[in-house]
């Protein structure tokens, strides 16, 4: 094997690869405070003393209606877009589209509702 420019460069570059890479972390390492405990340790620092720990459960009800709630956003964020073409549009045929839309829409809520999506869970066992 012939060593030539090219693979000098080559390695000159692999190695200034590395060292751009690894030099923060090796700075960082190096001149960043090594003070432990006080405050530091806590989940939050905003100067009030958290009570319990931090990793505390919270009951599958939530999550449900985040979800819901994430659901009817997007529906929601499909609607901005209507509405902001809407003015330019000639013809029904957008309005038509709108009220299909809104049509499925309103169905997905009544059959979700006549499932009881909507009612408070008391307690859901998984």
């Amino acid at each position: 094997m012939v060593f030539t420019w090219f693979h000098l460069a080559l390695i000159v570059f692999l190695l200034a690869g590395v060292l751009f890479a690894a030099g923060p972390l090796l700075i960082s390492r190096l001149i960043a405070p090594r003070f432990k405990g006080g405050d530091l340790t806590l989940p939050y620092e905003c100067g009030i003393t958290p009570q319990g720990s931090a990793w505390t459960r919270f009951g599958v009800n939530y999550y449900f209606y985040a979800l819901i709630f994430l659901a009817f956003e997007v529906d929601i964020l499909y609607l901005f877009p209507v509405a902001a073409y809407y003015p330019h549009s000639e013809g029904f045929l957008p309005l038509i589209k709108l009220f299909i839309f809104l049509f499925i829409l309103g169905i997905s809520i009544i059959y979700f509702w006549r499932k009881g999506v909507f009612s408070w869970p008391r307690r859901i066992s998984l």
